[in-house]
């Protein structure tokens, strides 16, 4: 039998929240009754293996990519059964030195972890996305280059048939919600294999009046 000694180092990068890896999510339903709406969905939200701050503008999901994916689908799909016109917005963030819960000792490099699968949900949702690799130095001999990294996400996205096109600053993504969620979180969890710092941007729109149009 193997056993561990107690004093024995864990590495930063093996304990999501000590490295940062998190979500912050906002939800906003188009209807009079988005209170209670946005309510009932939290309270029946399985939040198994997160913290969860809830704010009066977001709230803060912190915990392993494959929790934060799985948390995501059920509440993007959870908001989508409403049938209501709704977005949901995402900030996700890993690697991040000096912010709460993540204070990295130098050279921790980045935290690599296997792309967390999804779940299709029969959902559909328009999307806009960006990706933000912050490297600014050279690791394991790799150059920054943020282009490359992104460059890599579209290609993932192209590969699921989520992607739709490049508009100003964003990426167009476009399917079944939970396809579009697992795209983003994939590409952000492989970028973060070379780079300790990645962030990235979601607004998912739900059951919108122009789709029915489109």
């Amino acid at each position: 039998m193997t056993t561990t000694s107690p004093t024995t180092p864990v590495a930063p990068t093996a304990d999501p929240l000590r490295f940062g890896v998190g979500a912050r999510v906002t939800v906003a339903v188009m209807s009079d009754d988005y209170a209670d709406v946005l309510l009932g969905l939290l309270a029946r939200l399985d939040t198994t293996g997160l913290l969860v701050e809830t704010g009066d503008v977001s709230t803060y999901l912190g915990g392993s990519e494959a929790d934060l994916l799985r948390c995501l689908t059920d509440l993007t799909d959870a908001v989508a059964a409403t049938g209501r016109h709704a977005t949901v917005t995402v900030h996700l963030s890993r690697g991040c030195p000096g912010e709460v819960r993540c204070d990295l000792p130098g050279g921790a490099g980045p935290r690599a972890v296997d792309a967390p699968a999804g779940r299709t949900v029969g959902r559909y949702a328009a999307a806009e996305w960006a990706l933000y690799p912050l490297a600014d130095d050279v690791r394991a001999g790799v150059v920054p280059d943020h282009m490359r990294d992104i460059e890599a996400a579209i290609d993932l996205a192209r590969a699921s048939g989520t992607f739709r096109g490049s508009a100003h600053f964003v990426t167009r993504l476009e399917g079944d919600a939970g396809t579009v969620l697992e795209t983003v979180v994939q590409a952000w969890a492989r970028v973060g294999r070379g780079v300790q710092h990645v962030t990235s941007h979601l607004t998912l729109s739900l059951n919108s009046p122009s789709h029915s149009r489109g």
